[in-house]
């Protein structure tokens, strides 16, 4: 019971650095000497001290000698040098005896490394995660432990997914009536949801690198597409990596370089953190003119899955996304680009808003557009489903299952 009260301590201490520390993941660490916690920290921003550096300090400034303790920690400790020095090195240093952690480290080069290095050295050294992942969330017979484990894991599911295949995370975000609409025949869509739900929107903002919409969301309701300091009484502006500015990236698909220059993205404040992804046949003038207010990036084209005309390759802009250190990236596209980023296999999970409404129309504005499944057997499938009520709306988020 003791191990699972510390260990959820340091999952609560990790989440207080929800949008700050990417590329970097979140971690959170207890120190218990005794029974009592001598120490506490959490990863604040990426490349400053880790978690486990900063429940040390704590405890050295609380006047408490760490010699002896017990470290709890939701990520397995570091064992690397990168921009800090290894953690597993500061942990000997203090004499630790124990060791308790959440979730292996997510790289395969360096998972269960940290580990050894503290087992060799005679630290005691426990890891939770090795039933967990076998488990369905919810099932039957699932420890403390592993729910513990599962959450640690959780945690940083867009950190583990780019360290590992080099991509962003991709969630799809739509907010909808019950029967799928997104706006109606003429465009208007605000607003479906609740000041509640919008909120929790804006949150997920905040924990993304980027947000990617394509151009006709810009032509027709000319976004601003930044966290907004404050809906429904909540602060919650994106925090900076280093006090600055929000650095909240935005990418606007646009083949053609619609975009007009006169657009809220190309002229506010924020322009520096703006990428329009062109494609190769676009105007050069139209290029050019947009390259001086923006960054531009020319990518190649390829056959749409749910349109019969050339679109923005997705396959090779991920890739340089992640290149770039994009470790998440919230799609707020219309119905065509959520459906070519859902049918055509680069999302991991959806973010679905639904209001008590229904709007209906054959031309009202669907969600997810394009082609669509041809049969029952080709239907996207969703996995670890759930559902939030916010305010009078409902949300759904669920990861998408692998074929």
């Amino acid at each position: 019971m003791a191990d699972t009260q510390f260990m959820r301590l340091a999952l609560r201490l990790a989440r207080r650095g929800y949008g700050r520390t990417s590329p970097n993941p979140m971690v959170g660490a207890v120190l218990v000497k005794r029974g009592q916690i001598i120490g506490r920290g959490w990863h604040r921003k990426a490349g400053g001290p880790h978690a486990e550096i900063e429940a040390l300090q704590d405890a050295q400034e609380r006047g408490h000698n760490p010699r002896g303790a017990t470290l709890y920690v939701t990520l397995e400790p570091c064992c690397t040098h990168g921009r800090t020095p290894p953690c597993t090195r500061a942990i000997l240093a203090a004499g630790i005896r124990r060791v308790v952690v959440g979730a292996l480290d997510p790289n395969p080069r360096h998972a269960g490394r940290g580990l050894r290095v503290l087992q060799r050295a005679g630290v005691e050294v426990t890891w939770w995660s090795q039933a967990a992942d076998t488990l369905p969330t919810g099932a039957r017979g699932q420890s403390s432990h592993q729910k513990i484990a599962r959450d640690c894991t959780r945690l940083n599911e867009a950190f583990n997914h780019w360290i590992v295949r080099h991509t962003p995370f991709v969630t799809v975000k739509a907010a909808m009536t019950l029967d799928g609409k997104i706006a109606t025949a003429s465009g208007e869509s605000k607003w479906i949801t609740g000041e509640t739900a919008r909120a929790y929107g804006m949150r997920l903002r905040q924990g993304s690198d980027a947000i990617l919409v394509g151009i006709n969301t810009i032509l027709q309701d000319d976004p601003s597409l930044t966290v907004r300091r404050s809906m429904a009484g909540r602060s919650i502006r994106r925090p900076a990596s280093n006090g600055g500015p929000p650095r909240l990236r935005r990418i606007i698909l646009d083949s053609m370089a619609r975009t007009p220059l006169t657009a809220s993205v190309v002229t506010d404040d924020l322009a520096r953190l703006t990428t329009i992804v062109v494609g190769r046949r676009a105007p050069q003038s139209r290029v050019a003119a947009l390259a001086k207010r923006v960054n531009v990036l020319v990518a190649p084209l390829a056959r749409s899955a749910t349109r019969n005309r050339p679109t923005i390759d997705l396959p090779w802009l991920l890739k340089r996304l992640g290149a770039e250190r994009v470790t998440s990236l919230l799609v707020e596209g219309g119905g065509e680009v959520n459906a070519a980023f859902l049918l055509g296999g680069y999302a991991q999970r959806v973010a679905f808003f639904y209001a008590p409404k229904i709007l209906g129309g054959r031309e009202a504005r669907k969600a997810v557009a394009g082609a669509g499944a041809q049969r029952l057997a080709d239907l996207m499938q969703l996995r670890d489903m759930e559902w939030r009520r916010l305010g009078k709306d409902l949300l759904l988020l669920a990861r998408i299952k692998p074929e």
